[in-house]
């Protein structure tokens, strides 16, 4: 019998799984995201292509979400603004400087995450249904103002507007010009991005994140920083939408402000929980949901509208009898299999 046989049902074999499984999923990430990046060119159409392109993008903001709302039990509405911030970021830097791909993607990120901060803030002094609504309200509050200034297309000044016969793209970088090039980029940034943020559920920030979800008072007592660590958490998740909106004006050369509605944040939160809060492909599978549902319904001859109606659905379903979400069933499957008596040599 093996030593991990042997120690299953003791206390050292459940100190040993639960360690086994923080680390690995954190192993696992890059090699997933690699062979996703190799396989799915193999098979999509350009039309796919696109569409998982933005999902992973979109993946990266869900992972934002999925951070504040599993490890500090924060409902944060504004997400899917910082995804256009970032892409305003990485649009207004790239028609003006020029500068490398990864500069650009790096720029979305901090701009994202400073104005996730900002975002942020009303969270030191509020919780639940009225954090919620402060940060539906600022997401309600980008929209406008983006959709009255719309997004740099290469224009001079510094919302860098140009008209309708002189509007530029934004240049994808040099080594993933074509779609497929470019789907397997998005999905190593967002390895790397998916990647960080486990990480900080695995180290320090993660266990005083849980300290605070436990209660402000027992973090305290503990010596945790409330401050430092919630404006930490908050600049992580604005930096990671950051990402994905540079992603996706990479994907498309242009962006539209109509695209950025308040109400794309609440089904990014909602699909954030569908897809399961405190497992890393949690946030992979909210970004399928969000973009390749509706392309799917378009392959037939449906409305994408409808997927509205089944987001709900799906969240009122996760919410009663699948609180992990899609990927804590399907992990808690997965070590089901691993530990059970059948599995062990």
């Amino acid at each position: 019998m093996s030593v991990v046989a042997a120690t299953a049902g003791t206390p050292q074999g459940g100190i040993r799984r639960t360690l086994m499984g923080r680390y690995g999923r954190l192993a696992a990430i890059l090699p997933v995201m690699a062979v996703i990046a190799v396989l799915v060119p193999l098979t999509a159409s350009a039309y796919w292509l696109s569409a998982l392109t933005s999902a992973l993008a979109l993946g990266l903001a869900a992972s934002g979400a999925a951070l504040l709302y599993g490890q500090l039990g924060l409902v944060s509405l504004c997400q899917f603004a910082l995804v256009g911030v970032g892409g305003w970021t990485a649009l207004r830097l790239g028609h003006a400087f020029g500068p490398p791909f990864e500069l650009d993607i790096l720029a979305a990120g901090l701009a994202a995450s400073l104005v996730g901060v900002l975002f942020g803030l009303p969270a030191l002094r509020l919780r639940g249904l009225y954090l919620a609504l402060v940060t539906l309200m600022l997401a309600g509050a980008f929209q406008v103002i983006i959709g009255a200034t719309g997004y740099p297309d290469g224009g001079p000044g510094f919302l860098g507007r140009a008209d309708a016969t002189q509007r530029l793209m934004l240049q994808r970088p040099e080594i993933a010009t074509s779609a497929s090039a470019y789907f397997a980029y998005a999905a190593i940034i967002a390895g790397l991005g998916f990647a960080l943020a486990e990480w900080h559920r695995v180290a320090k920030p993660g266990r005083s994140w849980a300290l605070i979800r436990k209660g402000e008072d027992i973090a305290l007592a503990a010596g945790v920083d409330l401050l430092l660590y919630k404006v930490w958490a908050f600049a992580l998740a604005g930096f990671l939408a950051g990402l994905g909106g540079a992603l996706l004006a990479g994907n498309v050369g242009q962006l539209d402000g109509r695209a950025f509605g308040a109400s794309e944040s609440l089904s990014l939160f909602a699909l954030a929980v569908v897809g399961g809060v405190y497992h890393w492909f949690g946030a992979l599978i909210a970004g399928l949901l969000l973009r390749a549902v509706p392309a799917l319904l378009v392959d037939f001859g449906v409305d994408g509208y409808v997927s509205v109606g089944i987001f709900g659905a799906a969240l009122l379903h996760a919410l009663i009898t699948a609180p992990q979400g899609i990927a804590g069933q399907i992990a808690g499957l997965i070590q089901r299999l691993a530990f059970s008596p059948e599995a062990r040599p």
